[in-house]
């Protein structure tokens, strides 16, 4: 191209300033970005990518931050480094929008939608209420929320997440920004939200000729959707340039490794004629939603409503399906965690109506991994002590000398350096303590556990190395599990038969390559074609 970039980004480094050292998180990065170009900015958690777009809208915890002599970032021309706030507060929101990762932690919650995308609009072109109020109707047409046109005064919690998404979004766009950076704006969306909300992003950037810089780590993202990429690791970019042309032909090592670890391949075939760990007959969880004067329920919300459901030992059962579809409610009502109806059967044994204590002896043979390992882990513990409790409750024959070779033994088995084991969860990656999580479950030597979203907060790379290990493990103990997610490229990869739930209810259910080739329902088509193809239209 030969007309100037609209942003030009040369030698960018950052340091931070601890108390114990200084911290070089971004280290000499270039890269332009065009008028009407989306720019992808790729690489783990760590690497410096948000790091870098926070500098460019110079909202870095600032003099803690810095930048070393020969930093530049030019904006239209314009030198952006340095430049002090009040200058900045007209380019931020005006000629450069933002859109963060989590919309429940960006937006106020204490100010309704109207206020929050209309005082950019009184900040930047002191517009009067009225006008504003227009203005905010016809963003919200723009991010397709007419619905929220009659719902102005609501506030975010009152909102869905891909709701709240697109005001955010609405938000950023309100002053016709020239550049729009969105980082990792779909994160924690579920795969049909996901596919709506980067298209409405496509169109929105064709039809305003705005510029964008997309921060994530999921490559079918950057594949489909990014002009150019530019992959980061350790704050250095290592590879750049035409996004088709990298994933087509990478050249640097890590960017290899990265492309190269998207979930692949099938479940492995279990052995013939396994028994039956843990069967549910007409499960339902219903919980009360509205009363009448005398307190007496009038109405229900049916979180599960009528499933059944069979686990073979080997075997993993998939659920899959958007938020509040009741797929982890159903997993906790197998578990008995919480109450419902119906019939479950474990080993053989009605577990329906135990109660607490009955219960006790069997909780070793039934566990569950959580999906946020970080807030499944007590912070206070160590990871010896995390992971030996459950031996202290199902295991007291055990002294503490037992207790620590089971915990080693475990260790181990989830490739963790059992000489770690004295740290505690902060001192751990993602991945790791995800490792940690599966170790405390698998101590107790289970033969059901529910797997809730065990990859969902992790780096791609790190997903693979815990599908692999989730794989391995089941294999060596003949494990059943009871694997929910969103993500259907990981259930691909690990599930043999998969449930396909929606409102509480089973859509679709079966051997999992049946429906991962040829689906006959309408909702499931649309989950596959999101998640797949990131290419999806709303099935009411």
């Amino acid at each position: 191209m030969s007309k100037a970039p609209l942003l030009s980004v040369k030698n960018l480094s950052v340091d931070f300033k601890t108390p114990e050292r200084l911290f070089h998180a971004v280290k000499n990065v270039s890269f332009d970005v065009h008028e009407g170009q989306t720019m992808a900015l790729v690489g783990e958690s760590g690497s410096g990518k948000s790091v870098t777009a926070m500098s460019i809208m110079q909202l870095l915890p600032y003099p803690l931050a810095r930048h070393p002599e020969g930093s530049s970032i030019q904006f239209n021309g314009e030198e952006l480094v340095g430049k002090k706030d009040g200058f900045m507060r007209h380019i931020r929101g005006s000629q450069i929008g933002m859109i963060f990762q989590e919309p429940m932690t960006a937006l106020n919650p204490l100010h309704s939608i109207e206020r929050q995308i209309g005082e950019t609009l009184r900040l930047h072109q002191r517009m009067s209420e009225s006008k504003a109020r227009e203005r905010v109707k016809e963003l919200l047409d723009m991010v397709q929320l007419p619905m929220m046109k009659e719902r102005l005064k609501a506030y975010p919690h009152e909102l869905s997440g891909g709701q709240r998404q697109r005001v955010m979004i609405a938000m950023a766009l309100a002053n016709n920004p020239e550049l729009l950076i969105a980082d990792e704006p779909t994160t924690a969306l579920d795969v049909t939200v996901q596919a709506e909300i980067l298209e409405l992003l496509e169109e929105l950037q064709r039809d305003l000729k705005m510029a964008m810089i997309m921060i994530t780590h999921d490559l079918s993202i950057v594949e489909k959707f990014a002009d150019d990429v530019c992959i980061m690791q350790s704050g250095e970019i290592v590879e750049s340039g035409n996004a088709k042309n990298v994933f087509k032909n990478p050249a640097h090592a890590y960017s290899k490794k990265l492309l190269g670890s998207m979930p692949k391949g099938l479940a492995k075939t279990p052995q013939a004629g396994a028994s039956c760990i843990m069967r549910g007959t007409d499960i339902k969880v219903h919980f009360p939603k509205a009363k009448n004067f005398w307190g007496q329920t009038t109405d229900w919300v049916k979180a599960v409503d009528g499933i059944n459901v069979e686990i073979k030992a080997g075997h993993t059962v998939g659920v899959v399906g958007e938020s509040g579809s009741g797929k982890s409610t159903l997993g906790f009502a197998l578990l008995r965690l919480i109450n419902g109806q119906g019939k479950i059967d474990y080993n053989g044994i009605d577990i329906s109506a135990l109660g607490r204590k009955a219960m006790t002896p069997l909780r070793s043979n039934l566990q569950v991994v959580f999906q946020d390992p970080f807030s499944a882990l007590s912070p206070r513990m160590s990871i010896a002590d995390i992971i030996g409790e459950g031996l202290k409750v199902h295991n007291p024959e055990l002294d503490a000398a037992g207790r620590d070779a089971r915990v080693i033994d475990v260790l181990n088995q989830v490739h963790l350096d059992p000489q770690t084991r004295h740290r505690y969860p902060h001192e751990f990656s993602g991945g790791q303590r995800q490792r940690v999580a599966i170790a405390r479950a698998m101590v107790l030597r289970p033969d059901f556990v529910v797997l809730d979203e065990p990859t969902s907060a992790l780096d791609v790379s790190v997903q693979v190395e815990i599908i692999d290990l989730l794989r391995e493990l089941q294999e060596k103990h003949n494990l059943a599990y009871l694997f929910i997610s969103h993500d259907l490229r990981v259930v691909r990869a690990m599930a043999h038969d998969m449930i396909v739930m929606k409102n509480g209810k089973v859509v679709e259910s079966g051997k999992a390559e049946d429906i991962f080739n040829n689906p006959k329902e309408a909702y499931t088509k649309t989950l596959l074609e999101a998640a797949l193809n990131l290419k999806a239209k709303k099935v009411a």
